[in-house]
């Protein structure tokens, strides 16, 4: 079974939960259904497409003290949008400063890169591998994240 968007009380989407923990938070109240399967249920419950929370949720994880929006894979790979490194689709995240020599997983040592990009470039940084970056890193506006967040549902 598809999975269920659920929507802050504001009408922001959130996230996506199974249809079981949706009709969970049917039974205990802390959701109601915005869209539903046509023709479906479950028990008493039409069987949820969409749902919205009855109280409103801060969600302060994805912001830093700053203001910044957190540091996600997902995030990095919509900022770059393409592999920093050939300009290809953007398959996963690489450190500019590998893990092992100690680079943070940030905003300005992460990029997007492809499968291919990112196993050449192995556990060296660009410059020892002679690979030249194309994509400049930098820390987003805090919009980005309800940019990311609002696309990430309406693709789903």
């Amino acid at each position: 079974m598809a999975d269920v968007l659920v929507l802050n009380a504001g009408y922001e989407p959130l996230h996506r939960v199974s249809v079981r923990h949706a009709i969970h938070m049917l039974v205990r109240e802390v959701a109601v259904v915005e869209e539903a399967v046509d023709g479906r249920s479950f028990g008493p419950f039409p069987l949820p497409r969409v749902l919205r929370l009855v109280r409103y949720v801060t969600m302060r994880w994805l912001y830093k003290s700053d203001g910044a929006p957190a540091c996600t894979k997902l995030g990095v790979k919509r900022r770059d949008g393409i592999c920093a490194y050939c300009g290809g689709p953007a398959e996963t995240v690489d450190h500019i400063l590998p893990r092992s020599r100690g680079g943070p997983s940030t905003w300005m040592n992460l990029v997007a890169a492809c499968y291919e990009c990112n196993s050449l470039k192995a556990d060296r940084t660009p410059a020892e591998a002679g690979m030249v970056l194309y994509v400049t890193p930098h820390v987003p506006r805090a919009e980005y994240a309800r940019a990311i967040r609002h696309r990430a549902a309406r693709a789903a």
